[in-house]
């Protein structure tokens, strides 16, 4: 992706989000000029990968198959060994009108999808097979706000603005909005993009990015070039 884009992409869906009266952290508004010059004291920021990540899955074509995010908080793997502590993610996201999210499993995360806004957002779903891969024909059962619904695999679950669903490790699913954008709320274990992300078909997660401009805020992937580990 050209950065140009992802600023333009970042601007727009900022607003987007605070459209619907979410608030983002102070540090949404950091310049990499800031962030660079306050390293020191956002430790925290960088090791957690907390802020903003745009991603069009290295296809080129982020309208067609891409995911907007921004990581508020994120706790600490170690935590999760341990059983205490900051054991918890949160996200919020949005999906286009039409952009799919493609076909995904977690490792160890588990998490509640939330549709905060929008249209409507369709998740489509497959049980594991005992390989890990996706099983074409077992039925699948979701938590949705506290009632379970099943589904065929594949079926297709439609959350409209104010539901939920829970997704827990190995539920493979691929999300998209139907009718106009979604906003996104994503409430999980600790989150990592890094390796708990195994998808049906080979995609990148982080886009890489053509520098054709200066950034206007910071990705997560910019920060091991721009800020150091």
């Amino acid at each position: 992706m050209k950065r140009s884009r992802v600023n333009d992409i970042l601007r727009e869906g900022a607003g987007f989000i605070r459209s619907f009266g979410y608030a983002l952290p102070p540090f949404a508004d950091w310049t990499p000029a800031e962030m660079k010059a306050r390293r020191a004291e956002i430790d925290g920021i960088v090791k957690a990968r907390l802020g903003w990540d745009i991603t069009d899955y290295g296809g080129g074509d982020f309208a067609t198959k891409g995911l907007f995010l921004f990581t508020v908080r994120n706790g600490d793997a170690a935590a999760l060994k341990e059983g205490r502590g900051m054991l918890y993610a949160e996200k919020i996201m949005i999906s286009r009108r039409d952009q799919l999210s493609p076909m995904h499993r977690h490792v160890v995360k588990a998490e509640d999808i939330i549709n905060r806004g929008g249209g409507t957002l369709c998740i489509k779903l497959h049980a594991s097979a005992p390989d890990g891969s996706v099983d074409p024909e077992s039925p699948v059962t979701v938590p949705c706000d506290g009632i379970l619904r099943s589904f065929e695999a594949g079926g297709i679950l439609r959350l409209s603005p104010g539901e939920s669903v829970t997704l827990l490790p190995g539920v493979w699913h691929a999300f998209w909005a139907e009718d106009s954008d979604v906003l996104i709320g994503e409430v999980s274990t600790v989150n990592d993009d890094l390796t708990d992300n195994v998808f049906a078909e080979p995609v990148s997660r982080f886009s890489e990015i053509e520098e054709d401009e200066e950034p206007y805020r910071l990705l997560v992937s910019d920060y091991p070039a721009w800020l150091g580990e």
